[in-house]
């Protein structure tokens, strides 16, 4: 007796041209994509429960990489010493003093030259310095902004920035400047805090400027 063998009729025909047939991820059957970058079949119970999976991974995936970088964050704050948030702080109190005079249009306290905002050319000089009255190194009194010229190559022009500074804030507060010899002693803590008032100020200073 002999058997007859019967054609297999294939409902999706090979081809050598077209995109291969995959597997849906979701459902499991096979199908052929009508695109190369189609990772689902057609049917959208599918195709929304693969967004959803993929949203997830890569919700996911921001989730641990946030987690990282707040771990790093917090390592490399408990590596800071004393030092380094005193001058975190100082950078935060000096960006703060520039911020205040340009917004007020303040000339240059030594020279009462109009300063040049457009670059890198303003400096937040103190009248008694940070080396010789570290006390004052946050009074808002003592520091104004100063162009580079006069803080840097004319050792803050001190005479001038005297003159200058009773016009603006007056001899009474210039001669309690002069006569401050208190001592101030930060603890970490409170040199954090200043750093953050400072920054909030500045932040909000920008703000109602760019308003």
């Amino acid at each position: 007796m002999s058997l007859k063998r019967t054609l297999l009729q294939r409902k999706t025909p090979l081809t050598s041209n077209g995109p291969r047939r995959k597997r849906c991820p979701e459902c499991r059957v096979m199908f052929t994509p009508s695109r190369s970058s189609q990772a689902v079949c057609g049917e959208i119970e599918c195709a929304i429960a693969h967004g959803k999976s993929e949203k997830g991974q890569e919700s996911a995936r921001k989730a641990f990489a946030d987690i990282g970088r707040r771990d790093i964050k917090v390592r490399k704050e408990a590596l800071k010493s004393r030092g380094d948030h005193m001058r975190e702080a100082q950078q935060a109190f000096n960006a703060y003093i520039r911020a205040r005079d340009q917004v007020a249009g303040h000339v240059c306290i030594s020279s009462g030259k109009p300063l040049d905002w457009s670059g890198n050319a303003v400096d937040a000089g103190h009248y008694r310095s940070v080396g010789s009255a570290p006390h004052l190194r946050f009074d808002e009194r003592n520091c104004h902004a100063q162009s580079k010229q006069d803080n840097r190559f004319l050792s803050g022009n001190a005479v001038d920035y005297r003159i200058g500074l009773i016009a603006r804030i007056g001899q009474e507060a210039v001669d309690a400047l002069e006569s401050d010899q208190s001592v101030r002693k930060y603890t970490v803590d409170e040199i954090k805090a200043i750093k953050a008032e400072y920054r909030a100020k500045t932040k909000e200073l920008k703000k109602g400027q760019a308003a």
